[in-house]
């Protein structure tokens, strides 16, 4: 019988390391995913609005504030992109891509862009940056701008559903509102990133990570992809017509 060299041997548990973390992702994605219906409909309950059009500066802030936290999707995008900055050096230039993006994306749906597929876009973005927060090594900055941009494109399409048919004055601190809900929130998931999952000595960049990080990119991965699955079960559903 051959014997199981060392780079064998490493590659195999390698491999059901890889598998493991998976696993995990997945599974507590999916449970996390679970509460994601209660979750929607309790904080579309409490909304400022009740999903009216806001009229007024004071009511399209409290709109642009609350919304980013009313769907578990947008959230937990928000929170990943906090968390990937945590990977380069200047990394919080990641962040304000993806704020960036979500305005030219509520702008380009206002004017009447079109993208199709936007539900299942939006899931796989934050199965992508699941994918990012465990590799190792990341991306470079400047792919990791490019790729929080191009999300925060779909993520602010979808913000803008909100707004449609509002005067330029509540639309506009629609837009301030949202905006800064999203930089405050990934600026906090950051600024925890850094205490929970990062090996940080002094005067030093913060490229260490614990294995915690990882973990927590398949997490996110996992409710990217249970995300994605209830997006094709509502589709094919819709498209039988049940």
């Amino acid at each position: 019988m051959a014997r199981l060299g060392w780079g064998s041997l490493g590659s195999s548990l390698w491999q059901r390391s890889l598998l493991r973390r998976l696993g995990q992702g997945l599974s507590g994605g999916v449970a996390l995913f679970s509460v994601a219906g209660s979750w929607g409909r309790a904080a579309y309950a409490h909304h400022p609005l009740g999903g009216e059009i806001p009229a007024t500066f004071a009511q399209g802030f409290l709109s642009g504030i609350a919304h980013p936290m009313i769907e578990l999707d947008h959230l937990v995008f928000v929170i990943a992109v906090g968390l990937l900055a945590l990977l380069r050096p200047r990394g919080l230039w990641i962040p304000m891509s993806f704020v960036f993006g979500t305005l030219l994306g509520s702008l380009g749906h206002l004017q009447g862009l079109e993208i199709p597929g936007l539900e299942l876009g939006i899931a796989g973005s934050i199965v992508v940056i699941g994918i990012l927060l465990a590799l190792t090594p990341p991306p470079n900055l400047p792919v990791l701008l490019g790729l929080s941009g191009l999300a925060g494109l779909l993520h602010g399409y979808a913000y803008a559903e909100a707004i449609i048919g509002a005067e330029n004055t509540p639309l506009l601190a629609y837009l301030l509102g949202f905006s800064l809900t999203q930089l405050l929130i990934a600026l906090l998931a950051y600024g925890l990133g850094r205490r929970w999952f990062l090996d940080l000595a002094p005067a030093e960049p913060p490229t260490s990570r614990r294995f915690s990080l990882p973990i927590a990119g398949w997490v996110i991965c996992g409710m990217g992809l249970a995300f994605l699955g209830s997006q094709l079960m509502e589709g094919l559903l819709s498209s039988m017509g049940i």
